[in-house]
């Protein structure tokens, strides 16, 4: 079923004929929780504009730890890097809940053909782009406690659903996958979610997360 894109997201920008027109270009393909979409060093030409679930953007470093880049949701656009410049994919996007979207082959095509959406994806590149350097900036200045709680109010920002004063988040996350994100180990990031649920800002439960205290999180974040 199709979501509301995300906003800021490149769906989100489009309009209603551009998306009519991407649309009109594109397959729409469905996978399972688990299932890889695009992998890492593969190469090729189609790109994914992603309509409901949530998937991760993750790459491997030499020793096979998992590198969790990216959390990514209904209206992202997914491997037009490779497609523009033809080089092999630079991350692996697997399914962290059933998720569908629409296959792009002539991704390349498309923008030359909707010259405002090429514009409109140079901003969002960009935007990767702080984004990582805000991410590197985080992983020098501050532990691991502050990092969790920054991916936490991230997910709480994007996806979390008022429950009163609280907010909860259905994490489709393991804690590998909450350390690969946070670069930290496991163990690092389990004491660093006791340490938030003995302050009271948080509650866990399997693969959920309720935020008692947001504004407390963010300071604690910062």
């Amino acid at each position: 079923m199709t979501s509301s894109p995300e906003p800021g997201e490149f769906l989100a920008l489009l309009s209603e004929d551009e998306v009519a027109d991407l649309r009109e270009i594109g397959r729409l393909r469905r996978w399972d929780r688990g299932a890889t979409l695009m992998s890492e060093g593969d190469t090729s030409d189609w790109a994914l504009v992603l309509t409901s679930g949530r998937v991760k953007v993750s790459s491997h470093t030499a020793n096979g730890n998992e590198v969790v880049l990216a959390i990514r949701g209904p209206g992202s656009l997914l491997g037009d890097m490779s497609v523009i410049s033809g080089e092999p994919r630079s991350g692996t996007v697997t399914a962290l809940e059933p998720v569908e979207g629409y296959v792009v082959r002539d991704f390349a095509g498309f923008l030359n053909d909707h010259g405002r959406v090429a514009v409109l994806l140079l901003k969002l590149v960009v935007g990767r782009l702080r984004d990582s350097d805000r991410k590197r900036v985080e992983y020098g200045a501050f532990d691991t406690t502050g990092r969790v709680a920054t991916r936490l109010v991230e997910l709480a920002e994007r996806f979390g659903e008022p429950s009163g004063a609280a907010v909860k988040i259905a994490l489709p996350l393991s804690q590998d996958e909450l350390a690969g994100w946070t670069g930290a180990s496991r163990e690092a990031v389990s004491k660093a979610l006791r340490t938030l649920r003995d302050r009271g800002l948080i509650e866990t439960g399997r693969r959920r997360v309720t935020i008692h205290d947001l504004q407390a999180l963010r300071r604690r974040a910062r």
